[in-house]
């Protein structure tokens, strides 16, 4: 409660019910403590005749010691706590401050000081969102959702977008860093979803673009992303370093939304997907529920933003690598298979965040999902052993101390047969029966069938034996008709096209 003080009336009410009531009562009566009341009977003065005396009542603890030693020091570093500052003291007059007794008065001086003769601080100016002005972008870490793919925890990031006014939203599961390549391809499709362009992109600095590049690939970054917003016509905006309010509308948001994930995980049951893809799909469908609450904002900046453009542009990073005898390429120290055919040409990689598409001049001739370093200095290889099988075929022998073996088997069930198979036969018949399982599964096209018979097997006990697996296998007949009846229209009835025609 604020504090009131006693009229002279109050203390009239209390001195006349003194006379039949007792102090505690007649101060209730009055309106004040019973405190009051006896600091009124040692001195009965009227509080409109008292001089009120403002000041301490006790000794400064702080006296000498504020303007010879905490002053200078605050006034050089304003940034120094005052907890910093005791500790200062206790360091110099260890006798006079033994404990933390005056940390409390210590802490309202400096506050006090900071307020009076502190520096100037930042305020922040709101502002008034326009329709179809300004969209943000931003990448959040996602570790905290524990979400999981198969069962192996999945580090990821959320790349975020969100309309400044109606608080749209699009969001992409990033797979590597905050790259150019990852922020082109995602902001692309945010777009082209929004169904629109907005006059302003704003972005933070944008650094885990240029981290631990040279300065000539920094200019490259810089110049392809002047280049992507003006494809699209927007201005592109950077907010101050260290000034995530700046960015406050996709900021702020991202608390909402891993909040409305990690919500969703709980209605569903499990953290657990099957893969990327389901996980991707799952947060789409979250995003599109979180929409439609804001289709009346979107309808009215829907009608202030800027044409799409007749085409979308360049949303992966380009580079040319040459296929090795070894039977791949090299992309950023990761080695990626290609067909056999390929080796001692050039081949022209788009390397987006989760994939990489190789072309032969403007011909398609492999795919591949990206391939992360690893921290414990192992190469990485990312192999498809439909482009080695037939190689391996000839020589299965190479199959036992090939560097990339562990990345041929397409399926956990080949991995865990090569174990069965290297633990339960010689050398050269264990890597002859793994190449023939392969090469089954190419010739046939029957990955997952096979995949299932081999964890029969394995589960049995048994030792996989490819002739065997393979009279398993469903056989593939084609079931053609038996009787084609074809008819043959009269060619009076094309008359009837030339007289539409003329």
């Amino acid at each position: 409660m604020a504090y009131q003080s006693i009229t002279d009336q109050q203390l009239r009410l209390y001195m006349t019910d003194l006379k039949n009531h007792s102090q505690c009562t007649s101060a209730a009566r009055a309106g004040f403590s019973e405190r009051t009341a006896r600091r009124f009977d040692a001195d009965p003065t009227p509080p409109s005749q008292r001089k009120i005396v403002h000041g301490r009542t006790v000794s400064d603890p702080l006296e000498g010691y504020w303007e010879n030693d905490i002053l200078p020091v605050l006034e050089n570093d304003n940034a120094l706590q005052a907890v910093t500052l005791l500790r200062h003291l206790q360091g110099l007059h260890p006798l006079a401050f033994p404990d933390d007794r005056i940390r409390r008065t210590l802490e309202r001086r400096v506050r006090q000081w900071r307020a009076l003769k502190g520096p100037e601080r930042d305020i922040i100016f709101r502002q008034t969102p326009e329709p179809g002005y300004m969209a943000q972008s931003d990448f959040t870490h996602a570790a905290e959702l524990e979400v999981t793919i198969a069962g192996a925890l999945f580090p990821h990031l959320l790349y975020h977008f969100a309309m400044v006014y109606s608080r749209w939203e699009h969001v992409g599961v990033v797979l590597g860093g905050e790259s150019f390549t990852a922020l082109a391809e995602n902001l692309q499709q945010a777009l082209w979803a929004l169904g629109g362009v907005p006059q302003n992109h704003r972005t933070d600095s944008l650094s885990a673009a240029f981290r631990n590049l040279t300065r000539d690939e920094c200019e490259d970054i810089t110049k392809r992303y002047e280049a992507f917003v003006g494809h699209y016509g927007m201005d592109a905006s950077r907010n101050n370093r260290g000034e995530a309010h700046e960015n406050g509308a996709v900021e702020s948001q991202n608390r909402h939304l891993k909040k409305a994930i990690a919500q969703a995980l709980i209605l569903r049951g499990s953290r657990d997907f099957a893969s990327v893809a389901e996980y991707r799909r799952f947060i789409d469908m979250l995003v599109a529920r979180r929409n439609r609450q804001r289709m009346e904002a979107v309808e009215v900046e829907q009608l202030h933003l800027k044409p799409l453009p007749p085409r979308r542009t360049t949303d992966y990073t380009e580079v040319i690598v040459p296929v090795t005898r070894m039977g791949g390429f090299r992309v950023k120290s990761i080695f990626y298979s290609a067909p056999s055919q390929l080796i001692g040409q050039r081949l022209r990689i788009h390397l987006y965040d989760d994939r990489l598409d190789a072309f032969l001049g403007s011909t398609l001739v492999a795919t591949h999902p990206r391939g992360r370093g690893r921290n414990d200095g192992h190469r990485v290889h990312v192999i498809n052993y439909h482009h080695v099988i037939h190689a391996l075929k000839r020589k299965p022998q190479a199959l036992w101390s090939s560097i990339y073996r562990d990345g041929l088997f397409p399926r956990t069930e080949y991995a865990q047969a090569w174990e069965v198979l290297q633990h339960s036969l010689p050398r050269r018949d264990a890597c002859r029966r793994m190449v023939a399982l392969l090469f089954i599964a190419h010739d046939q096209a029957c990955e997952a069938e096979l995949a299932r018979l081999l964890a029969d097997d394995l589960g049995s006990g048994l030792i996989p034996d490819p002739k065997t697996l393979a009279t398993q296998l469903t056989p593939k007949h084609a079931v053609l008709p038996k009787d084609v009846v074809v008819s043959h229209p009269s060619l009076d009835s094309f008359d009837a096209l030339l007289e539409v025609r003329a």
